[in-house]
């Protein structure tokens, strides 16, 4: 989780460069935020795309591709249950 906290927070400051008028530290960490749910939110569209590729496969490997599906929704899932729990 850290790691999307230092990928929000240079996006943030990028950002504030790029503006005329400075953001307060208020502003700063409310665009780090926005910036951080985006990031979230573009990892599990990607994770769930993941997910239907891999229900797509042959008849043959329906076994394995439920296993990786399940095995990517637990990942999800205890990414949104620690990115709850830091808020």
């Amino acid at each position: 989780m850290d790691k999307f906290q230092q990928i929000s927070d240079a996006a943030a400051h990028k950002i504030n460069h790029l503006l005329k008028d400075t953001l307060t530290d208020t502003q700063e960490d409310e665009v780090s935020r926005i910036v951080e749910r985006a990031v979230i939110k573009a990892i599990l569209e990607g994770q769930h795309r993941a997910v239907d590729a891999a229900l797509r496969c042959p008849e043959a490997d329906q076994d394995v591709a439920h296993k990786i599906a399940s095995e990517i929704r637990r990942k999800n899932d205890a990414l949104i249950v620690n990115l709850c729990s830091q808020r």
